[in-house]
C-alpha cells in the first residue's frame, strides 16, 4: 500500500510539472488517466430537483425494454421532501421502481425485453452470438434476482453465500433461426429445472416481439463450484429447497448424452491462434472469465471468409476448466463441409452448409478449457 501511494503521488507530480512546462524535451501530447480508489456502492438513485418530477422513458412498442419499465408503468412522481432518502428538498427514487421483467406462468417462467443497440451488432448489421449469450445470462441473473433468492454472490442464493458457493456453466447449447437488427425488440422467457442429481438446467426462448416469432433457443447445464477452493460441490439440500420452487420440467433442446464433441489436436485442427491473453475486462465478479467471453476466442481461428459469408446458427460449448487473467490461451479450428456425417448433429433443425470443431486450450501445458462444435448457413443476400 506504502508503495502504490508513493508512486501514485510521484505520477501526480510529474503530471503536475509536466502541465507547468517545467519537464524539459517532454512535448504536451498524450493522455491523462486520472485514478480513483473504488468504493462500495450499495445503493442506486435517481435525484429529483426541489419540485418534483416525471421519471419517463420513450416507449418501443409499448414495452419495457433493457430492464426499464416504459409505458405508463414507468411513470413515478416524486416531490418535495418524499420519496426514498430524500434530501436538500429533492426526492430520490429507488432502483427497485424501475422493474427488471415479470414473472409468467403461475411464475415458473420469467420475461424480459430488450431492445438491440448499435454497440451490439455486427459488420453484418444484425446482433452477435455474443449479444444473445450476454442478454440470455442478464436475464437468468435478473430472474434470480426477481424472484428474492439473490445474496451477494453472482446469481448465488442465501443459502449459497452462506457455504461460499457459486453457479458455474459446463455446457451451453444456443441455436439461432434468425439474428435481429439495430433498433429490433426481442423478448426471452427462462426457467430453470433439476439436471440429474446435483445440477440445475436453465433453458431460454427468444421471441421477435413484434411477431411473436421464436428466433433462437438456448439450453444450459450448471454445477456447484466453492468460490474459495475453487473445487466443484454438490448441491446441499437447503439449497434445492431455495429452488425447488421454481423448477419447471420443460425442454426447448432435447440433447443427447452421447452427444459428445470431439476433441482437436494439432494434427487434426486447420487453423491455431496462440497468445489469447484474458483483459480485466473479461473477468467477472467470481474472479474467472465470464464465459461469453470465450465466443470471440473461439472464432478467432475461424477462416475470415466463414465470418464473412455465413451466419453462425447453432454453438455448443462444453466448459472444461476455469480461465484466469494470467493464463494465454490457444484457439484451435476445424471446419467440415455439409455432406460429411460431422457436420450433421442431432439437435439441428435445419440442415447446416458448414459445420465446425473449436478447442480452447492454455497454451503452457495444452489443458482444455472449451470444446466445441458450431453450424453455419450461408447468409442471404439483401
Amino acid at each position: 500500500m506504502m508503495a502504490t501511494t508513493a508512486r501514485s503521488s510521484s505520477i501526480s507530480l510529474c503530471l503536475r510539472r509536466w502541465e507547468a512546462g517545467k519537464i524539459e524535451g517532454v512535448p504536451k501530447v498524450g493522455v491523462v488517466v486520472g485514478w480513483a480508489r473504488k468504493r462500495e456502492v450499495r445503493g442506486l438513485c435517481v435525484k429529483g430537483d426541489g419540485d418534483g418530477y416525471q421519471v419517463s422513458v420513450d416507449t418501443v412498442n409499448g414495452r419495457k425494454v433493457n430492464g426499464v419499465v416504459h409505458g405508463s408503468d414507468a411513470s413515478l412522481y416524486v416531490g418535495r421532501g418524499m420519496g426514498l432518502g430524500a434530501e436538500d428538498g429533492g426526492g430520490m427514487v429507488s432502483v427497485d421502481s424501475f422493474k427488471l421483467g415479470r414473472f409468467v406462468e403461475d411464475r415458473f417462467v420469467y420475461r424480459q425485453a430488450f431492445v438491440i443497440r448499435s454497440y451490439e451488432i455486427g459488420p453484418d448489421e444484425t446482433a452477435t452470438m455474443e449479444t444473445l449469450m450476454n442478454l440470455l445470462q442478464e436475464t437468468a441473473l435478473n430472474h434470480v434476482m426477481s424472484s428474492g433468492l439473490a445474496s451477494d454472490g453472482f446469481g448465488a442464493t442465501h443459502e449459497m453465500n452462506l457455504r461460499k458457493l457459486i453457479w458455474v456453466v459446463t455446457r451451453i447449447n444456443i441455436q439461432v433461426d434468425k439474428y435481429s437488427r439495430w433498433g429490433d425488440v426481442v423478448e426471452i422467457d427462462t426457467w430453470v429445472a433439476a439436471s440429474g442429481k446435483n445440477g440445475m438446467r436453465r433453458d431460454w426462448i427468444i421471441r421477435d416481439y413484434n411477431t411473436k416469432r421464436i428466433i433462437a433457443r438456448a439450453t444450459s447445464k450448471w454445477v456447484m463450484m466453492n468460490r474459495e477452493t475453487r473445487m466443484l460441490s454438490k448441491i446441499p439440500e437447503q439449497v434445492k429447497e431455495e429452488v425447488r420452487p421454481f423448477y419447471l420440467d420443460r425442454k426447448v433442446i432435447h440433447e443427447s448424452s452421447e452427444d459428445k464433441i470431439d476433441k482437436l489436436t494439432d494434427e487434426t485442427a486447420e487453423n491455431i491462434i496462440s497468445g489469447l491473453a484474458p483483459r480485466w475486462s473479461d473477468m467477472d465478479v467470481n474472479q474467472h472469465v465470464n464465459n461469453v467471453k470465450y465466443i470471440g476466442w473461439i472464432l478467432e481461428s475461424v477462416p475470415m471468409n466463414v465470418l464473412e459469408e455465413y451466419h453462425l446458427t447453432s454453438i455448443t460449448l462444453q466448459y472444461r476448466r476455469e480461465c484466469r487473467q494470467s493464463q494465454l490461451l490457444e484457439s484451435l479450428t476445424s471446419m467440415t463441409t455439409s455432406d460429411t456425417e460431422e457436420n450433421a448433429t442431432r439437435t439441428s433443425l435445419c440442415k447446416p452448409d458448414l459445420g465446425s470443431t473449436h478447442l480452447l486450450r492454455l497454451q503452457e501445458d495444452k489443458a482444455e478449457v472449451i470444446r466445441a462444435r458450431a453450424e453455419w448457413r450461408r447468409k442471404q443476400q439483401a
